[in-house]
């Protein structure tokens, strides 16, 4: 690691070289290295979805390689972050090889994988941490039972993967809701007291996600695929758990759980329960308000980063 060979250089000065390392490296590799990813056959149960057509999918897979490489050159990670970047990875690849694959996975199949993913994750931070965590606006640290500690995150893990997943329909929606959410957790976690360390990697994922942006807004020359959504819902989870105070995942990843969450739901309670609700609305949100409400792409991504930026800033305002 290039924070073991130099020590005479502040951790700061190195980190930020990280970041913009990160940035070059992986705009590099998104303009000439798109070649090796699988094409989309377009989306028939999606709105405009036939429109992405063509495009090279499962961009994910290169901008999680430039992070993993990054953190692990420019950052003293300890063995708990070994581990949570070893499991992005493992987000990643599921997640790449059912982009590539010519028969989508079923969902058996990737919520196993995902729940073997948050299970893994959820008993590494107790073990690394405690199952002590704080609640907003508590004065008092609440302390459960490590089990239970186990189960909870391991269901916030989860949800994250899938909610964030499933807010990627709309060119440069899920990583511009991504890069809000991770920023409002960078500022959290500096007002919490949380690990230098851990706040240097959630800007450097930043980093990729704004340098994947670039050739994903409107109109997008690829997508992340779910290399790159599920990764970054396993991140955000896992950002939110060493804040200390993982609630504070709810109004951080506020638009990503309304967007994608919904949709979660209605299908779970009609499949479980046979329960209807939301019978007028489409799922994900992003295609109702396309559909029904007649959006364009730039104005779902705008308006959805304007009601979260405002949730955020109250957020940290209060908290401050």
């Amino acid at each position: 690691m290039i924070t073991l060979l130099n020590t005479n250089l502040d951790h700061r000065m190195i980190a930020l070289i990280g970041i913009l390392f990160t940035y070059a490296a992986t705009f590099i590799l998104l303009k000439f290295g798109t070649g090796i990813l699988p094409r989309d056959g377009g989306r028939d149960f999606a709105h405009d979805g036939k429109l992405s057509q063509g495009k090279p999918r499962g961009a994910g897979f290169l901008f999680i390689l430039v992070f993993a490489i990054s953190t692990l050159l420019f950052l003293p990670i300890s063995n708990e972050e070994l581990i949570y970047v070893i499991m992005i990875l493992a987000a990643m690849l599921t997640g790449f090889l059912d982009d590539c694959s010519k028969n989508p996975w079923g969902e058996l199949k990737k919520g196993l994988l995902d729940m073997a993913i948050a299970v893994t994750t959820a008993i590494t931070y107790v073990n690394f941490n405690s199952s002590t965590f704080e609640i907003p606006f508590v004065n008092n640290p609440v302390t459960i039972h490590p089990v239970l500690f186990v189960i909870l995150a391991t269901i916030l893990i989860f949800v994250s993967i899938n909610v964030t997943n499933c807010s990627d329909g709309v060119d440069g929606l899920s990583g511009t809701l991504s890069v809000i959410t991770l920023l409002t957790i960078y500022g959290l976690g500096r007002i919490m007291g949380m690990d230098p360390g851990d706040t240097y990697m959630l800007l450097i994922m930043v980093s990729c996600i704004m340098s994947y942006l670039w050739f994903n807004a409107t109109p997008s020359l690829m997508m992340m695929g779910d290399a790159g959504s599920r990764a970054l819902g396993f991140f955000i989870a896992v950002a939110a758990l060493k804040t200390g105070s993982p609630l504070l995942y709810i109004p951080a990843a506020f638009m990503l759980i309304l967007d994608g969450g919904l949709g979660l739901i209605k299908v779970s309670l009609i499949r479980f329960l046979k329960v209807r609700i939301l019978k007028n609305t489409l799922t994900p949100i992003h295609d109702h308000v396309r559909k029904n409400l007649g959006w364009s792409n730039t104005q779902v991504v705008f308006k959805f980063a304007i009601i979260q930026i405002l949730i955020s800033f109250t957020l940290i305002w209060i908290l401050t």
